[in-house]
């Protein structure tokens, strides 16, 4: 597969209809919508989190069909209701503003990332696991939490393949290293790139979210340290070391200088402003944006012409998670559309109820509600169109959002964020993990058992920070 396979999805983004577009298309009114045009979004969103679960057979040979069938209930009826013209300029912008950047950015990350790999091994004292964490916490906000949890996931396993108990330290990687180190950068989790790409400065994320972020962190490491002590001295007799101790050295080196290229193009998107753009079929398209997503491309390139193909074989690199991601958004930011007028249309839309809920009596927002609710749906759906669901929500004003809003838009990305270490399917990288740490025999919790693990170590923390930030 070539960095440029995923533009065949672009089958799930009707080609003829954008043939037939005006010059001027009109808007989708959400006003005019009733809440069965949210039925396609709830369908794929369930359907991710429920066939992994119940058929992951059926759910890996098929999820593309699965992600079209929903894409296409919403988009053939809605053509037929509101015309060629309003549907094909939804798709286009859809695809233009944040489907392409947005799959672009993982597959840069994705493949750069995939091509560092750590050599040797060292042993899994209690000490060592900690300094991991924290390192693959700070990685995971430059690197993206997929990045960070695809590099550290095998040592950290070789360096624990001798311990009895060694179930909690994957645990806490998932929530600390494929989550919750996310929480600074656009580059780090989905959710805060899709912030970027609606206009929420580069910068922003780590001046709001630091301090959340950094206690959040602190309180799992240390409840982390405490617990492995404890089970490390309760190990006795430890099994043979299937990879004994040796010095650690790193392959792929140059993919760093290339992350470091993967922030400049990102960056640089948010502070070039020319006066010109590109115009498609009506839609219009920032040069500095199109420049990033080329860019982007060709760091891709550059690390798979530069990286020895052994070492990806040895990383276990592959090309699936980046294709199914690619599908399934395809799917997801097509049946979001209508989602998102409803909620612009504010109290004059469907989803009234749902605002009123998040605000207070004199109609400002209520912060731990935003908080609470973006995290819980984040939890159990997605967290990438959750976040872009209750983004609108609030009014998509990334200006306002961050200024006299800011609080709202930071319990919208705390939520979106740090409930996706809820479950398994909360976020992209934490099945990812689950799925590598069993391939080493590592006997990980089903879905409720890790829900046993996560609620009671995050509910107390996320009480706090809403304590903290959001009352």
């Amino acid at each position: 597969m070539s960095i440029f396979t995923f533009l065949r999805v672009g089958a799930l983004l009707p080609v003829p209809l954008l043939l037939a577009l005006p010059a001027e298309a009109a808007s989708v009114d959400g006003s005019q919508l009733g809440l069965i045009w949210g039925l396609p979004f709830a369908g794929i969103l369930f359907s991710i989190a429920l066939f992994p679960l119940l058929a992951p057979a059926f759910w890996h040979h098929h999820y593309g069909k699965i992600a079209a069938f929903w894409a296409l209930s919403f988009l053939l009826p809605f053509t037929l209701l509101h015309g060629t013209g309003t549907a094909a300029h939804a798709v286009l912008e859809v695809a233009l503003h944040e489907y392409i950047p947005f799959v672009i950015l993982l597959l840069a990350l994705f493949t750069i990332a995939g091509g560092v790999r750590i050599t040797g091994n060292l042993h899994g004292s209690p000490g060592l696991n900690t300094a991991l964490l924290a390192a693959g916490t700070i990685l995971a906000s430059w690197m993206g939490t997929t990045g960070a949890a695809m590099l550290l996931i095998r040592p950290l396993l070789r360096a624990n393949d001798d311990r009895k108990h060694n179930v909690h330290v994957v645990v806490f990687f998932i929530i600390l290293v494929a989550n919750v180190g996310g929480a600074l950068t656009p580059l780090g989790d989905p959710p805060l790139f899709l912030g970027f790409l609606l206009g929420v400065r580069f910068f922003w994320t780590a001046e709001a979210m630091l301090l959340p972020m950094l206690l959040l962190s602190l309180i799992l490491l240390a409840v982390f340290y405490a617990l492995d002590v404890y089970l490390y001295k309760k190990e006795g007799t430890v099994k043979p070391d299937r990879t004994p101790d040796s010095p650690i050295g790193i392959e792929g080196g140059v993919n760093v200088l290339l992350l470091g290229g993967v922030v400049a193009m990102v960056l640089m998107s948010g502070t070039w402003k020319p006066a010109q753009s590109l115009s498609v079929f009506g839609v219009s398209v920032a040069l500095p944006n199109l420049a990033r997503d080329l860019g982007l491309l060709a760091l891709a390139g550059l690390s798979l012409k530069l990286t020895r193909a052994e070492s990806r074989q040895a990383n276990g690199f592959d090309w699936e998670p980046i294709r199914e991601v690619a599908k399934l958004f395809a799917g997801i930011f097509l049946t979001i559309v209508p989602v998102i007028a409803i909620l612009r249309a504010g109290e004059a839309g469907a989803l009234k109820a749902v605002i009123q809920l998040a605000s207070n009596p004199d109609g400002t927002p209520n912060n731990a509600m935003y908080f609470w609710l973006t995290g819980i749906l984040s939890a159990f759906l997605d967290n990438a169109p959750t976040y872009l669901v209750f983004f609108n929500m609030a009014g998509g004003d990334a200006q306002a959002l961050m200024g006299p809003m800011a609080n709202t838009l930071l319990a919208i990305s705390a939520g979106a964020v740090f409930f996706g270490a809820v479950s398994y399917i909360g976020n992209a990288p934490n099945f990812m993990v689950k799925a590598i740490a069993e391939q080493a025999g590592i006997k990980m919790p089903s879905f409720f058992g890790y829900l046993a693990w996560s609620v009671p170590l995050l509910l107390l923390p996320f009480l706090l920070i809403t304590w903290l930030w959001f009352l």
